[in-house]
Protein backbone atom coordinates (compact mmCIF):
# COMPACT_ATOMS: atom_id res chain seq x y z
CA UNK A 1 0.00 0.00 0.00
CA UNK A 2 2.82 2.40 0.83
CA UNK A 3 4.51 1.63 -2.49
CA UNK A 4 1.26 2.25 -4.41
CA UNK A 5 0.71 5.53 -2.65
CA UNK A 6 4.27 6.60 -3.41
CA UNK A 7 3.84 5.74 -7.06
CA UNK A 8 0.63 7.76 -7.24
CA UNK A 9 2.25 10.72 -5.51
CA UNK A 10 5.29 10.63 -7.85
CA UNK A 11 3.32 10.16 -11.03
CA UNK A 12 6.54 8.88 -12.63
CA UNK A 13 10.23 8.53 -11.89
CA UNK A 14 12.18 11.53 -13.28
CA UNK A 15 15.22 9.37 -13.91
CA UNK A 16 13.29 7.06 -16.26
CA UNK A 17 13.63 8.08 -19.92
CA UNK A 18 10.59 8.34 -22.15
CA UNK A 19 7.60 10.58 -22.64
CA UNK A 20 5.70 11.96 -19.56
CA UNK A 21 2.37 10.49 -20.48
CA UNK A 22 3.76 7.01 -20.80
CA UNK A 23 5.55 7.16 -17.41
CA UNK A 24 2.41 8.50 -15.71
CA UNK A 25 0.27 5.79 -17.25
CA UNK A 26 2.55 2.93 -16.20
CA UNK A 27 2.86 4.30 -12.64
CA UNK A 28 -0.92 4.55 -12.29
CA UNK A 29 -1.35 1.01 -13.62
CA UNK A 30 1.16 -0.37 -11.11
CA UNK A 31 -0.51 1.49 -8.25
CA UNK A 32 -3.91 0.13 -9.26
CA UNK A 33 -2.53 -3.41 -9.32
CA UNK A 34 -1.15 -3.06 -5.79
CA UNK A 35 -4.49 -1.70 -4.50
CA UNK A 36 -6.36 -4.65 -6.00
CA UNK A 37 -4.19 -7.04 -4.03
CA UNK A 38 -5.27 -5.35 -0.74
CA UNK A 39 -8.80 -3.99 -1.21
CA UNK A 40 -9.89 -1.02 0.94
CA UNK A 41 -11.54 -2.05 4.20
CA UNK A 42 -15.08 -0.92 5.01
CA UNK A 43 -15.37 1.82 7.67
CA UNK A 44 -15.44 0.49 11.24
CA UNK A 45 -18.70 0.95 13.16
CA UNK A 46 -18.74 3.61 15.87
CA UNK A 47 -18.29 2.35 19.41
CA UNK A 48 -20.58 5.05 20.83
CA UNK A 49 -24.04 5.24 19.25
CA UNK A 50 -27.53 6.12 20.45
CA UNK A 51 -28.10 2.39 20.95
CA UNK A 52 -24.88 1.78 22.92
CA UNK A 53 -24.74 4.99 25.01
CA UNK A 54 -25.73 5.25 28.66
CA UNK A 55 -29.55 5.02 28.55
CA UNK A 56 -29.86 7.20 31.66
CA UNK A 57 -28.08 10.05 29.90
CA UNK A 58 -30.33 9.61 26.85
CA UNK A 59 -33.37 9.89 29.14
CA UNK A 60 -32.22 13.29 30.48
CA UNK A 61 -34.26 16.28 29.31
CA UNK A 62 -33.71 19.95 30.20
CA UNK A 63 -36.47 22.10 28.79
CA UNK A 64 -34.88 25.44 29.70
CA UNK A 65 -32.27 24.76 26.99
CA UNK A 66 -34.32 22.36 24.91
CA UNK A 67 -35.59 22.29 21.29
CA UNK A 68 -37.19 25.72 21.37
CA UNK A 69 -33.91 27.33 22.45
CA UNK A 70 -32.08 25.54 19.63
CA UNK A 71 -34.68 26.93 17.22
CA UNK A 72 -34.10 30.42 18.67
CA UNK A 73 -30.40 30.04 17.90
CA UNK A 74 -31.18 29.06 14.29
CA UNK A 75 -33.40 32.12 13.87
CA UNK A 76 -30.69 34.39 15.27
CA UNK A 77 -28.25 33.06 12.65
CA UNK A 78 -30.83 33.65 9.92
CA UNK A 79 -31.29 37.25 11.08
CA UNK A 80 -27.51 37.75 11.00
CA UNK A 81 -27.48 36.49 7.39
CA UNK A 82 -30.09 39.08 6.47
CA UNK A 83 -33.07 36.73 6.13
CA UNK A 84 -36.23 38.79 6.68
CA UNK A 85 -38.45 38.01 9.66
CA UNK A 86 -41.49 39.78 11.15
CA UNK A 87 -39.10 40.94 13.94
CA UNK A 88 -35.53 42.21 14.22
CA UNK A 89 -34.25 40.29 17.25
CA UNK A 90 -34.83 37.17 19.30
CA UNK A 91 -35.74 37.98 22.91
CA UNK A 92 -34.56 35.11 25.10
CA UNK A 93 -37.11 35.15 27.89
CA UNK A 94 -36.53 31.45 28.50
CA UNK A 95 -33.88 31.58 31.21
CA UNK A 96 -33.17 33.56 34.39
CA UNK A 97 -29.93 35.11 33.17
CA UNK A 98 -30.21 38.63 34.59
CA UNK A 99 -27.12 40.23 33.12
CA UNK A 100 -27.76 38.80 29.66
CA UNK A 101 -31.06 40.72 29.83
CA UNK A 102 -29.31 44.00 30.69
CA UNK A 103 -29.10 44.00 34.50
CA UNK A 104 -25.93 45.79 35.63
CA UNK A 105 -23.52 44.01 38.01
CA UNK A 106 -23.32 45.10 41.62
CA UNK A 107 -20.30 47.44 41.75
CA UNK A 108 -18.89 46.19 45.07
CA UNK A 109 -19.00 42.56 44.00
CA UNK A 110 -17.11 43.29 40.79
CA UNK A 111 -14.57 45.46 42.63
CA UNK A 112 -13.67 42.65 45.01
CA UNK A 113 -13.55 40.15 42.14
CA UNK A 114 -11.24 42.46 40.15
CA UNK A 115 -8.91 42.80 43.15
CA UNK A 116 -8.87 39.03 43.72
CA UNK A 117 -8.21 38.34 40.05
CA UNK A 118 -5.47 40.97 39.64
CA UNK A 119 -3.97 41.64 43.10
CA UNK A 120 -1.71 44.44 41.76
CA UNK A 121 -4.86 46.58 41.90
CA UNK A 122 -4.71 46.41 45.70
CA UNK A 123 -2.30 49.36 45.48
CA UNK A 124 -4.70 51.39 43.37
CA UNK A 125 -6.48 54.38 44.99
CA UNK A 126 -9.45 53.71 42.66
CA UNK A 127 -10.76 50.90 44.89
CA UNK A 128 -12.43 51.37 48.29
CA UNK A 129 -10.74 50.01 51.41
CA UNK A 130 -13.64 47.72 52.39
CA UNK A 131 -13.33 45.98 48.99
CA UNK A 132 -9.55 45.64 49.46
CA UNK A 133 -10.04 44.23 52.95
CA UNK A 134 -12.31 41.46 51.66
CA UNK A 135 -10.06 40.69 48.71
CA UNK A 136 -6.99 40.37 50.96
CA UNK A 137 -8.85 38.02 53.32
CA UNK A 138 -9.94 35.78 50.44
CA UNK A 139 -6.48 35.75 48.81
CA UNK A 140 -4.70 34.98 52.10
CA UNK A 141 -6.87 31.87 52.41
CA UNK A 142 -5.94 30.68 48.89
CA UNK A 143 -2.86 28.60 48.11
CA UNK A 144 -0.05 30.91 46.99
CA UNK A 145 -2.36 33.88 47.68
CA UNK A 146 -3.87 33.21 44.26
CA UNK A 147 -7.40 32.65 42.98
CA UNK A 148 -5.81 30.32 40.43
CA UNK A 149 -4.94 27.63 42.99
CA UNK A 150 -7.08 24.68 44.00
CA UNK A 151 -8.99 24.98 47.26
CA UNK A 152 -10.04 22.30 49.72
CA UNK A 153 -12.78 20.11 48.19
CA UNK A 154 -15.34 21.50 50.64
CA UNK A 155 -14.30 25.05 49.72
CA UNK A 156 -12.06 27.84 51.03
CA UNK A 157 -12.25 27.77 54.85
CA UNK A 158 -12.76 31.49 55.45
CA UNK A 159 -15.55 31.60 52.85
CA UNK A 160 -17.35 28.72 54.57
CA UNK A 161 -16.99 30.67 57.83
CA UNK A 162 -18.56 33.72 56.16
CA UNK A 163 -21.43 31.60 54.79
CA UNK A 164 -22.11 30.21 58.27
CA UNK A 165 -22.10 33.74 59.75
CA UNK A 166 -24.52 34.88 57.02
CA UNK A 167 -26.93 32.04 57.75
CA UNK A 168 -26.83 32.83 61.48
CA UNK A 169 -27.64 36.52 60.78
CA UNK A 170 -30.36 35.64 58.27
CA UNK A 171 -32.02 33.19 60.66
CA UNK A 172 -32.02 35.51 63.69
CA UNK A 173 -29.25 33.81 65.63
CA UNK A 174 -29.89 30.15 64.77
CA UNK A 175 -26.33 28.75 64.78
CA UNK A 176 -24.65 27.49 61.62
CA UNK A 177 -21.48 25.38 61.64
CA UNK A 178 -18.88 26.06 58.90
CA UNK A 179 -18.19 22.32 58.88
CA UNK A 180 -21.74 21.80 57.55
CA UNK A 181 -21.13 24.23 54.66
CA UNK A 182 -20.07 22.92 51.25
CA UNK A 183 -19.23 25.39 48.50
CA UNK A 184 -20.54 24.28 45.11
CA UNK A 185 -20.50 25.09 41.41
CA UNK A 186 -23.82 26.93 41.53
CA UNK A 187 -26.72 25.43 43.46
CA UNK A 188 -27.24 22.82 40.71
CA UNK A 189 -23.96 21.09 41.57
CA UNK A 190 -24.96 20.77 45.22
CA UNK A 191 -28.42 19.41 44.39
CA UNK A 192 -27.08 16.78 41.99
CA UNK A 193 -24.31 15.79 44.45
CA UNK A 194 -26.73 15.24 47.33
CA UNK A 195 -29.12 13.26 45.13
CA UNK A 196 -26.20 11.15 43.90
CA UNK A 197 -25.37 10.09 47.46
CA UNK A 198 -29.05 9.49 48.36
CA UNK A 199 -30.11 7.22 45.49
CA UNK A 200 -29.80 3.46 46.03
CA UNK A 201 -31.65 0.15 45.84
CA UNK A 202 -33.36 -1.70 43.02
CA UNK A 203 -36.88 -2.67 42.02
CA UNK A 204 -39.43 -1.61 44.61
CA UNK A 205 -36.64 -0.52 46.94
CA UNK A 206 -35.25 1.98 44.39
CA UNK A 207 -35.09 5.49 45.86
CA UNK A 208 -38.09 7.70 45.11
CA UNK A 209 -37.51 11.46 44.91
CA UNK A 210 -40.55 13.67 45.49
CA UNK A 211 -40.55 16.83 43.37
CA UNK A 212 -43.14 19.59 42.88
CA UNK A 213 -45.09 19.80 39.64
CA UNK A 214 -44.46 22.25 38.04
CA UNK A 215 -40.74 21.80 38.82
CA UNK A 216 -37.38 23.15 37.76
CA UNK A 217 -36.19 20.62 35.13
CA UNK A 218 -32.84 20.12 36.86
CA UNK A 219 -34.62 17.76 39.24
CA UNK A 220 -36.19 15.48 36.65
CA UNK A 221 -32.91 15.54 34.67
CA UNK A 222 -30.79 14.40 37.63
CA UNK A 223 -33.39 11.80 38.64
CA UNK A 224 -33.25 10.35 35.11
CA UNK A 225 -29.46 10.40 35.07
CA UNK A 226 -29.30 8.53 38.38
CA UNK A 227 -32.08 6.10 37.34
CA UNK A 228 -34.05 7.06 40.45
CA UNK A 229 -37.85 7.16 40.61
CA UNK A 230 -39.58 10.50 40.14
CA UNK A 231 -42.51 10.99 42.51
CA UNK A 232 -44.70 13.94 41.52
CA UNK A 233 -46.68 16.05 43.92
CA UNK A 234 -48.84 18.79 42.41
CA UNK A 235 -48.89 22.40 43.55
CA UNK A 236 -52.37 23.94 43.84
CA UNK A 237 -52.75 26.36 40.91
CA UNK A 238 -56.21 27.45 42.08
CA UNK A 239 -54.64 28.54 45.38
CA UNK A 240 -51.67 30.52 44.03
CA UNK A 241 -49.56 27.39 43.57
CA UNK A 242 -49.68 26.55 47.28
CA UNK A 243 -48.15 23.34 48.62
CA UNK A 244 -50.77 21.14 50.28
CA UNK A 245 -49.57 18.48 52.72
CA UNK A 246 -52.53 16.26 51.85
CA UNK A 247 -51.17 16.17 48.29
CA UNK A 248 -47.78 15.11 49.70
CA UNK A 249 -49.51 12.30 51.58
CA UNK A 250 -51.29 11.14 48.42
CA UNK A 251 -48.07 11.15 46.44
CA UNK A 252 -46.00 9.27 49.02
CA UNK A 253 -48.64 6.60 49.63
CA UNK A 254 -49.04 5.89 45.91
CA UNK A 255 -45.28 5.83 45.43
CA UNK A 256 -44.75 3.18 48.12
CA UNK A 257 -46.29 0.61 45.75
CA UNK A 258 -43.34 0.83 43.35
CA UNK A 259 -40.39 2.52 45.09
CA UNK A 260 -38.92 3.70 48.39
CA UNK A 261 -39.75 7.43 48.77
CA UNK A 262 -36.73 8.83 50.57
CA UNK A 263 -36.27 12.44 49.42
CA UNK A 264 -38.59 15.46 49.41
CA UNK A 265 -37.55 18.44 47.27
CA UNK A 266 -38.98 21.91 47.93
CA UNK A 267 -38.38 25.03 45.81
CA UNK A 268 -39.07 28.20 47.80
CA UNK A 269 -39.66 30.76 46.36
CA UNK A 270 -40.99 28.65 43.54
CA UNK A 271 -39.53 28.12 40.08
CA UNK A 272 -41.35 28.34 37.70
CA UNK A 273 -44.42 29.22 39.75
CA UNK A 274 -43.18 32.16 41.88
CA UNK A 275 -45.09 31.28 45.06
CA UNK A 276 -43.59 32.03 48.50
CA UNK A 277 -44.39 29.49 51.18
CA UNK A 278 -45.89 30.59 54.47
CA UNK A 279 -44.27 29.67 57.76
CA UNK A 280 -47.23 27.41 58.58
CA UNK A 281 -46.77 25.55 55.29
CA UNK A 282 -43.06 25.02 56.02
CA UNK A 283 -43.86 23.71 59.51
CA UNK A 284 -46.36 21.25 58.00
CA UNK A 285 -43.80 20.08 55.42
CA UNK A 286 -41.13 19.56 58.08
CA UNK A 287 -43.55 17.59 60.26
CA UNK A 288 -44.49 15.48 57.23
CA UNK A 289 -40.81 14.78 56.46
CA UNK A 290 -40.19 13.83 60.10
CA UNK A 291 -43.26 11.57 60.09
CA UNK A 292 -42.41 9.84 56.81
CA UNK A 293 -38.61 9.74 57.43
CA UNK A 294 -37.78 11.82 54.35
CA UNK A 295 -34.53 13.66 53.61
CA UNK A 296 -35.43 17.31 52.90
CA UNK A 297 -33.90 19.32 50.05
CA UNK A 298 -34.71 23.05 50.25
CA UNK A 299 -33.86 24.95 47.07
CA UNK A 300 -33.73 28.55 48.34
CA UNK A 301 -31.82 30.32 45.56
CA UNK A 302 -34.56 32.97 45.20
CA UNK A 303 -34.58 33.88 48.90
CA UNK A 304 -33.88 37.56 48.12
CA UNK A 305 -36.58 37.66 45.44
CA UNK A 306 -39.79 38.25 47.41
CA UNK A 307 -42.08 40.96 46.02
CA UNK A 308 -45.53 40.54 47.52
CA UNK A 309 -45.97 42.75 50.63
CA UNK A 310 -47.95 39.92 52.23
CA UNK A 311 -45.12 37.40 51.85
CA UNK A 312 -41.84 36.85 53.61
CA UNK A 313 -39.04 34.36 53.07
CA UNK A 314 -38.62 31.81 55.87
CA UNK A 315 -35.69 29.43 55.60
CA UNK A 316 -36.36 25.75 56.27
CA UNK A 317 -33.31 25.72 58.56
CA UNK A 318 -34.73 28.49 60.80
CA UNK A 319 -38.22 26.99 61.02
CA UNK A 320 -36.76 23.54 61.68
CA UNK A 321 -34.76 24.82 64.68
CA UNK A 322 -37.69 26.80 66.04
CA UNK A 323 -39.87 23.66 66.00
CA UNK A 324 -37.74 22.22 68.81
CA UNK A 325 -35.07 19.52 69.29
CA UNK A 326 -37.35 16.62 68.34
CA UNK A 327 -37.26 18.00 64.79
CA UNK A 328 -34.02 20.03 64.71
CA UNK A 329 -31.91 17.09 65.91
CA UNK A 330 -33.46 14.49 63.64
CA UNK A 331 -34.70 15.84 60.30
CA UNK A 332 -31.94 15.66 57.70
CA UNK A 333 -31.90 18.84 55.62
CA UNK A 334 -29.80 20.17 52.76
CA UNK A 335 -30.49 23.77 51.73
CA UNK A 336 -29.03 25.58 48.73
CA UNK A 337 -28.15 29.13 47.67
CA UNK A 338 -26.38 30.67 44.68
CA UNK A 339 -24.77 33.80 43.23
CA UNK A 340 -26.92 33.46 40.10
CA UNK A 341 -30.24 34.84 41.30
CA UNK A 342 -31.34 37.35 43.94
CA UNK A 343 -30.16 40.89 43.21
CA UNK A 344 -26.70 39.68 42.08
CA UNK A 345 -27.47 37.87 38.84
CA UNK A 346 -23.90 36.54 38.65
CA UNK A 347 -24.80 33.35 36.75
CA UNK A 348 -21.46 32.98 34.97
CA UNK A 349 -19.35 32.77 38.13
CA UNK A 350 -21.13 29.50 39.06
CA UNK A 351 -20.91 30.23 42.78
CA UNK A 352 -23.07 28.49 45.34
CA UNK A 353 -23.23 26.66 48.65
CA UNK A 354 -25.20 24.00 50.45
CA UNK A 355 -25.69 23.61 54.18
CA UNK A 356 -26.30 19.99 55.22
CA UNK A 357 -27.45 19.32 58.77
CA UNK A 358 -28.06 16.16 60.81
CA UNK A 359 -25.94 14.13 58.41
CA UNK A 360 -24.56 10.87 59.79
CA UNK A 361 -20.81 11.36 60.53
CA UNK A 362 -19.82 8.45 58.28
CA UNK A 363 -21.95 9.85 55.44
CA UNK A 364 -20.26 13.23 55.88
CA UNK A 365 -16.98 11.49 55.12
CA UNK A 366 -18.51 9.87 52.04
CA UNK A 367 -19.83 13.23 50.85
CA UNK A 368 -16.41 14.87 51.17
CA UNK A 369 -14.91 11.92 49.28
CA UNK A 370 -17.43 12.36 46.46
CA UNK A 371 -16.73 16.09 46.30
CA UNK A 372 -12.98 15.48 46.21
CA UNK A 373 -13.34 13.61 42.89
CA UNK A 374 -14.05 16.95 41.19
CA UNK A 375 -11.21 18.53 43.23
CA UNK A 376 -12.97 21.81 44.10
CA UNK A 377 -15.59 24.25 42.80
CA UNK A 378 -14.23 27.24 40.82
CA UNK A 379 -12.39 29.43 43.32
CA UNK A 380 -13.59 32.58 41.52
CA UNK A 381 -17.17 31.40 42.10
CA UNK A 382 -16.37 30.77 45.75
CA UNK A 383 -15.04 34.33 46.03
CA UNK A 384 -18.22 35.70 44.41
CA UNK A 385 -20.31 33.72 46.90
CA UNK A 386 -18.27 35.24 49.74
CA UNK A 387 -19.16 38.77 48.63
CA UNK A 388 -22.86 37.83 48.53
CA UNK A 389 -22.79 36.56 52.12
CA UNK A 390 -20.35 39.24 53.38
CA UNK A 391 -21.54 42.51 51.76
CA UNK A 392 -20.75 46.04 52.96
CA UNK A 393 -22.39 46.95 56.28
CA UNK A 394 -23.54 50.34 57.61
CA UNK A 395 -20.51 52.52 58.38
CA UNK A 396 -18.34 51.02 55.65
CA UNK A 397 -17.29 53.11 52.68
CA UNK A 398 -19.20 51.14 50.04
CA UNK A 399 -22.43 50.55 51.97
CA UNK A 400 -24.53 53.39 50.57
CA UNK A 401 -23.82 52.58 46.93
CA UNK A 402 -24.23 48.84 47.52
CA UNK A 403 -27.56 49.31 49.31
CA UNK A 404 -28.82 51.67 46.60
CA UNK A 405 -27.93 49.26 43.78
CA UNK A 406 -29.41 46.24 45.59
CA UNK A 407 -32.71 47.96 46.36
CA UNK A 408 -32.91 49.32 42.80
CA UNK A 409 -32.63 45.82 41.31
CA UNK A 410 -35.16 44.27 43.70
CA UNK A 411 -37.52 47.25 43.42
CA UNK A 412 -37.50 47.00 39.61
CA UNK A 413 -38.15 43.27 39.75
CA UNK A 414 -41.13 43.85 42.06
CA UNK A 415 -42.58 46.42 39.60
CA UNK A 416 -42.04 44.04 36.69
CA UNK A 417 -43.67 41.18 38.57
CA UNK A 418 -46.84 43.24 39.11
CA UNK A 419 -46.76 44.60 35.55
CA UNK A 420 -46.51 41.10 34.09
CA UNK A 421 -49.30 39.71 36.24
CA UNK A 422 -51.63 42.63 35.42
CA UNK A 423 -51.02 42.65 31.66
CA UNK A 424 -51.33 38.87 31.26
CA UNK A 425 -54.64 38.89 33.11
CA UNK A 426 -56.01 41.42 30.61
CA UNK A 427 -55.62 38.91 27.75
CA UNK A 428 -58.58 36.63 26.96
CA UNK A 429 -57.52 33.02 27.37
CA UNK A 430 -54.54 33.75 29.66
CA UNK A 431 -54.57 33.59 33.46
CA UNK A 432 -51.54 34.45 35.61
CA UNK A 433 -51.33 33.90 39.36
CA UNK A 434 -49.66 36.62 41.48
CA UNK A 435 -45.87 36.60 41.12
CA UNK A 436 -45.02 36.57 44.81
CA UNK A 437 -41.32 35.91 44.26
CA UNK A 438 -38.52 34.46 42.05
CA UNK A 439 -38.22 35.94 38.54
CA UNK A 440 -40.72 34.19 36.28
CA UNK A 441 -44.34 34.21 35.23
CA UNK A 442 -46.01 30.85 34.60
CA UNK A 443 -49.35 31.80 33.03
CA UNK A 444 -52.02 29.27 32.11
CA UNK A 445 -53.01 29.51 28.46
CA UNK A 446 -56.14 28.29 26.71
CA UNK A 447 -55.31 26.27 23.56
CA UNK A 448 -58.27 25.50 21.25
CA UNK A 449 -58.97 21.89 20.22
CA UNK A 450 -58.01 22.63 16.59
CA UNK A 451 -54.60 23.85 17.77
CA UNK A 452 -54.22 20.68 19.85
CA UNK A 453 -54.93 18.63 16.71
CA UNK A 454 -52.41 20.69 14.72
CA UNK A 455 -49.82 20.08 17.43
CA UNK A 456 -50.47 16.34 17.32
CA UNK A 457 -50.03 16.41 13.54
CA UNK A 458 -46.59 17.98 14.10
CA UNK A 459 -45.86 15.43 16.86
CA UNK A 460 -45.55 18.20 19.44
CA UNK A 461 -47.08 18.85 22.84
CA UNK A 462 -49.76 21.55 22.42
CA UNK A 463 -47.88 24.13 24.50
CA UNK A 464 -44.65 23.37 22.62
CA UNK A 465 -46.54 24.02 19.37
CA UNK A 466 -47.84 27.29 20.84
CA UNK A 467 -44.39 28.43 22.03
CA UNK A 468 -42.78 27.48 18.71
CA UNK A 469 -45.35 29.57 16.81
CA UNK A 470 -44.80 32.44 19.26
CA UNK A 471 -41.05 32.28 18.58
CA UNK A 472 -41.42 32.06 14.79
CA UNK A 473 -43.90 34.94 14.59
CA UNK A 474 -42.62 37.33 17.27
CA UNK A 475 -39.03 36.31 18.09
CA UNK A 476 -39.97 35.77 21.75
CA UNK A 477 -38.43 32.61 23.26
CA UNK A 478 -40.31 31.15 26.23
CA UNK A 479 -40.41 27.60 27.63
CA UNK A 480 -43.53 25.41 27.33
CA UNK A 481 -45.12 24.28 30.57
CA UNK A 482 -44.78 20.65 29.52
CA UNK A 483 -41.04 21.02 30.16
CA UNK A 484 -41.77 21.72 33.84
CA UNK A 485 -44.74 19.40 34.30
CA UNK A 486 -48.40 20.38 34.65
CA UNK A 487 -51.75 18.77 35.35
CA UNK A 488 -53.23 16.84 32.45
CA UNK A 489 -55.28 19.06 30.14
CA UNK A 490 -53.69 22.32 31.29
CA UNK A 491 -51.16 24.35 29.32
CA UNK A 492 -48.65 26.99 30.43
CA UNK A 493 -45.40 28.65 29.52
CA UNK A 494 -42.60 30.09 31.63
CA UNK A 495 -41.32 33.58 30.87
CA UNK A 496 -38.70 35.53 32.77
CA UNK A 497 -39.53 39.05 33.99
CA UNK A 498 -35.89 40.16 33.66
CA UNK A 499 -35.98 42.39 30.52
CA UNK A 500 -35.87 46.16 31.16
CA UNK A 501 -39.33 47.61 31.81
CA UNK A 502 -39.88 49.11 28.34
CA UNK A 503 -38.72 45.94 26.58
CA UNK A 504 -40.87 43.85 28.94
CA UNK A 505 -43.91 45.95 28.00
CA UNK A 506 -43.13 45.29 24.33
CA UNK A 507 -42.77 41.56 24.99
CA UNK A 508 -46.07 41.40 26.87
CA UNK A 509 -47.88 43.35 24.12
CA UNK A 510 -46.47 41.01 21.45
CA UNK A 511 -47.60 37.96 23.45
CA UNK A 512 -51.07 39.50 23.80
CA UNK A 513 -51.35 40.21 20.05
CA UNK A 514 -50.05 36.76 19.15
CA UNK A 515 -52.40 34.99 21.56
CA UNK A 516 -55.48 36.77 20.21
CA UNK A 517 -54.51 35.89 16.61
CA UNK A 518 -53.73 32.29 17.67
CA UNK A 519 -57.23 31.93 19.19
CA UNK A 520 -58.83 33.37 16.05
CA UNK A 521 -56.83 31.10 13.74
CA UNK A 522 -57.70 27.89 15.60
CA UNK A 523 -61.20 28.84 16.80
Amino acid sequence: MQRAAALVRRGCCPRTPGPWSRSQSSAAAEASAVLKVRPERSRRERILTLESMNPQVKAVEYAVRGPIVLKAGEIELELQRGIKKPFTEVIRANIGDAQAMGQQPITFLRQVMALCTYPNLLDSPSFPEDAKKRARRILQACGGNSLGSYSASQGVNCIREDVAAYITRRDGGVPADPDNIYLTTGASDGISTILKILVSGGGKSRTGVMIPIPQYPLYSAVISELDAIQVNYYLDEENCWALNVNELRRAVQEAKDHCDPKVLCIINPGNPTGQVQSRKCIEDVIHFAWEEKLFLLADEVYQDNVYSPDCRFHSFKKVLYEMGPEYSSNVELASFHSTSKGYMGECGYRGGYMEVINLHPEIKGQLVKLLSVRLCPPVSGQAAMDIVVNPPVPGEESFEQFHREKESVLGNLAKKAKLTEDLFNQVPGIHCNPLQGAMYAFPRIFIPSKAVEAAQAHKMAPDMFYCMKLLEETGICVVPGSGFGQREGTYHFRMTILPPVEKLKTVLQKVKDFHIKFLEKYA
